[in-house]
């Protein structure tokens, strides 16, 4: 039978297979792309769903974010603040999201899924009721953070692919 923890694990192994689905062999300069000039690029929406996610569940779970303890701010070496997640970001700061290699924004959203599902496995039912911030009315539940991040990703990890396919259909 599954359980809370079960469920939310499902939709981030779900979100973690667009992932790799939207980008896998891709080059740099298509990931970097931003097809009207203003556009999110496929780089920046990968690396923010990843980041939104990274930051969240972290905060939420008392750990240091995969971004930093795994190094990944290093290997990435983006001209922003480490505690950077995207949001706010001005369009100069899109532009600097830049990945020439795929596998490292998959590598970057495996950790953190792997970070997620193990933080989901020791939660019990009773933990979704728990507030993680007050500064939201109502206050908001560890349940309704974990459903955000899921929305926000599948949102961002659809857009990236919805660029992917044009890009696609451009070579052909």
């Amino acid at each position: 039978m599954m359980n809370g923890s079960d469920l939310l694990a499902d939709a981030f192994g779900r979100i973690r297979d667009e992932v790799r689905d939207a980008v896998t062999g891709l080059s740099g300069p298509q990931l970097g792309i931003r097809l009207d000039g203003a556009a999110n690029s496929i780089a920046w929406l990968v690396w923010h769903l990843t980041r939104v996610q990274d930051d969240h569940v972290a905060e939420v779970a008392g750990v240091e974010q995969v971004w930093t303890a795994h190094g990944f701010a290093g290997r990435f070496a983006l001209p922003l603040d480490t505690a950077s997640i995207g949001y706010g970001h001005t369009s100069a700061q899109v532009d600097v999201v830049q990945v020439d290699d795929p596998e490292l924004l998959v590598a970057y959203h495996e950790a953190v899924h792997d970070q997620t599902v193990r933080y989901l496995s020791g939660l019990s039912e009773a933990d979704f009721e728990r507030v993680v911030d007050k500064r939201w009315e109502p206050p908001v539940t560890l349940g309704v953070r974990l459903i955000s991040v899921i929305a926000d990703d599948l949102q961002h990890v659809g857009q990236a692919a919805l660029l992917r396919g044009i890009l696609e259909r451009r070579k052909a």
